[in-house]
């Protein structure tokens, strides 16, 4: 346990209806004691009135709570006080307890960092309850507590329990070479990798589909100059998101609009008409244009309702093409749309949704990078040590040591092995009171 008691407000700053200041460490008891009296029972909450230490001039009237260390986030003694949610009232108290010795103001996620670093969470719900905090559509809020109530544990938990059977069959070999062992031994560790990696391989499968949920998905929209593409972002928007002009070559960068789209991050671009020109800066707008629709996960090609000619660029299945300013005509069958008037952006949205609703169903747990590069890695570990153990050319100690490879990487998922270079990176992102 770390010796240092810190403290700081776990609620977003200014004015608001209650203010919690959190207090964990082997101090906890003894500051809130100093601050609102005797001591209530652990998990109990009372109202006390919350006094300057010093000279006993009372700051606020609060609810407060004390949790053991076994109960509590951190895994310290822990202490709340639930103040009126003036800035003046936080500010007086904070003030206070920083005159206490032994005491002092918390770092951004340090309360967290405490939390892992006692076994109260592993690496991965950290990274959860990150996303948690982060989350602004249903679909990341959902991933995120999925990954902080430990889905992801569980499957490294469940994994490491099958590889570590198939290192004690392998090991058996090693220590045991002289010995008439039951025959079989390698294959059933051979069994037991090849259930894993099929299982890590699922995971993998999904594992972009999670990191497009968490950072959110973009959709390129594309077109010849005038097709109408700043009018639907606009619509799309509903504000002036961007310059609308009967000029041809007006959008000259790539803009970008975030929206939720029924419950998925959605990341809208809004990008320069493609055509050939001699204006040099068109013509870096039109090759971002073409870069951002090389990045996007879906592109909607729109093109004038009279406009008969080829898109200028090749779409796939995962593309829309439309028909704009359907208002101008009769459309022919297909999606069309009129920014202008509204029609048929509705049926657009709810095209476009599906079609990323199923790219998101099959996500997996694997929300970040890190995670993924240490799932690939373990995975290719399990790939040579499978396949030296099926052809039966692979000494056991080599068997045995790409097996704990595989393991560690397996394990630095959830912060098994040394990940101390990776925790102030996954702490930078988090406020100060958690």
């Amino acid at each position: 346990m770390d010796e240092e008691t810190i403290f700081a407000q776990a609620t977003a700053p200014g004015k608001a209806g209650v203010a919690v200041i959190r207090i964990s460490g082997p101090l906890a008891d003894s500051a809130l004691s100093a601050l609102a009296g005797p001591l209530p029972e652990p998990r109990r909450m009372v109202l006390r009135r919350v006094a300057n230490p010093s000279n006993g001039e009372t700051l606020d009237h609060a609810l407060v709570v004390r949790f053991a260390a076994e109960a509590s986030f951190t895994g310290e003694p822990t202490a709340e006080l639930h103040l009126h949610g003036s800035a003046a009232v936080v500010r007086s108290v904070l003030d206070a307890l920083a005159k206490m010795e032994g005491l002092r103001p918390a770092e951004p996620g340090e309360f967290t960092r405490r939390a892992l670093l006692n076994g109260r969470m592993d690496l991965a719900q950290v990274e959860g309850l990150s996303d948690l905090l982060a989350a602004e559509t249903e679909a990341q809020r959902l991933q995120a507590m999925r990954v902080m109530e430990g889905g992801l544990s569980r499957l490294v938990d469940h994994w490491r329990e099958r590889l570590i059977r198939a290192a004690a069959l392998i090991e058996a070999g090693i220590d045991f070479a002289d010995e008439d062992l039951p025959a079989g031994l390698l294959d059933g560790a051979a069994d037991a990798m090849e259930t894993v990696l099929a299982e890590v391989k699922a995971e993998l499968s999904g594992a972009q589909a999670a990191e497009r949920i968490r950072e959110g998905f973009r959709v390129a929209i594309l077109g010849r100059p005038n097709s109408g593409k700043s009018t639907l972002l606009n619509a799309l928007a509903k504000r002036d998101a961007a310059i609308v002009s009967e000029h041809a070559g007006t959008t000259r960068d790539v803009i970008e609009v975030h929206l939720d789209l029924w419950g998925l991050p959605v990341t809208f671009l809004d990008t320069a008409g493609l055509r050939e020109t001699d204006d040099p800066v068109e013509r870096i707008g039109i090759e971002r244009s073409r870069k951002a629709a090389e990045n996007a996960d879906v592109r909607l090609w729109l093109q004038e309702i009279d406009d008969g000619a080829e898109p200028e660029i090749a779409l796939s299945d995962a593309d829309l093409f439309v028909i704009s300013k359907a208002d101008r005509g009769s459309a022919p069958d297909g999606l069309a749309v009129s920014a202008l008037t509204g029609k048929g952006v509705d049926l657009l949205l709810e095209t476009l949704f599906n079609r990323l609703r199923a790219t998101a169903q099959t996500s997996s747990h694997v929300i970040r990078v890190r995670q993924r590069v240490a799932l690939e890695r373990g995975a290719e570990a399990l790939e040579r040590c499978l396949s030296l153990a099926r052809s039966g050319i692979g000494e056991p100690e080599i068997l045995a040591e790409e097996l704990r490879y595989a393991l560690r990487q397996l394990e630095a998922l959830i912060g098994r092995v040394d990940v101390e270079d990776l925790l102030d990176d996954v702490f930078a992102s988090f406020c100060i009171g958690k």
